[in-house]
């Protein structure tokens, strides 16, 4: 149970500063594809990120079984986790930070539909549903948007690309919820993630012939630092020691201001267009979790 019933200053605090990474995360990714390739960049970001969390966990004296009863829906989530990342980060590619972190925060509604298919207990309530309508009905007025933007970089497939790893995203939670993982620590549940994560992007940057940079620019190396240390590591730390300590509902009520920040941070610090479709699907969204968060919350990783 949590240590708190409500939400004080520190916690607060806390959650905004969450958020306001999570939305710059899009922007920092976007500043450092001109140097870092987007694989290498998932792959330094799981890399660093993992064996922070591995000095933790061992700071901390928590075990981690990886032979234990976790091991295949912790290989599963990692699997999930790893493609989801990589879609992402590839698929900034070809469209805007600002749509990124738009269409990547849709995650939570595909949680909500596969937990609702396979639980009684999880079905919608007419209320919810009405939020999924609104949420669905704005994203896809902002995605037909992207046939008709490619000289302002943004493609189709881009979005695709993004909603693609926002799906895997509710899916890595939908494995964390139904399995033993639910019951693990926190941290035990991110190191398989960014374990199995930290394997995986370096063969497929290999594959797919991303290049390691020879030389490094301040901008690229802050980004990679921001993306490892910041956000990856330190801050979903905080975010799950948040949800720990204070009502999962209240802290996850914060999230929806995600893609808020984002998508003024990219319009502000990248010069992105804002247009109207784009903002009709952030309020649709908004809207739609804020409805959504009438059933009973799910607690996952943020993207």
């Amino acid at each position: 149970m949590p240590a708190r019933s409500h939400l004080d200053l520190v916690a607060v605090l806390s959650l905004l500063l969450c958020c306001m990474l999570w939305g710059l995360n899009q922007v920092s990714i976007k500043l450092a594809l001109p140097e870092v390739p987007a694989l290498v960049q998932v792959s330094i970001r799981s890399i660093v990120a993992f064996v922070l969390l591995l000095g933790w966990m061992r700071w901390r004296g928590l075990r981690w079984d990886g032979l234990g009863p976790s091991l295949r829906p912790g290989l599963l989530a990692g699997f999930l986790f790893a493609t989801e990342f990589a879609l992402a980060f590839v698929g900034l590619q070809h469209t805007t930070a600002a749509r990124g972190v738009v269409f990547i925060n849709t995650s939570p509604f595909v949680v909500a539909l596969v937990l609702a298919a396979l639980h009684r207990g999880e079905r919608l309530m007419p209320l919810q549903s009405v939020g999924l309508l609104i949420a669905f009905a704005a994203l896809a007025a902002a995605f037909g948007e992207g046939f008709s933007l490619t000289a302002a970089g943004t493609t189709w497939r881009g979005d695709l690309m993004i909603l693609v790893a926002a799906v895997l995203w509710g899916l890595t939670t939908v494995t964390i919820r139904l399995s033993v993982l639910r019951s693990a620590p926190s941290e035990v549940t991110l190191a398989w993630q960014l374990g199995v994560a930290a394997l995986l992007s370096p063969l497929a940057a290999l594959v797919h012939g991303d290049a390691w940079p020879q030389s490094w620019s301040l901008l690229a190396i802050g980004s990679m630092v921001y993306q490892g240390v910041i956000v990856t590591f330190a801050s979903y730390l905080l975010w799950f020691w948040l949800l720990t300590r204070y009502p999962a509902t209240q802290v996850q009520a914060f999230v929806l201001l995600t893609p808020v920040f984002g998508t003024l941070s990219a319009g502000l610090l990248l010069d992105e267009p804002i247009t109207p479709a784009l903002l009709l699907a952030l309020v649709g969204i908004c809207l739609g979790l804020v409805l959504l968060n009438r059933r009973p919350p799910v607690r996952t990783s943020p993207a």
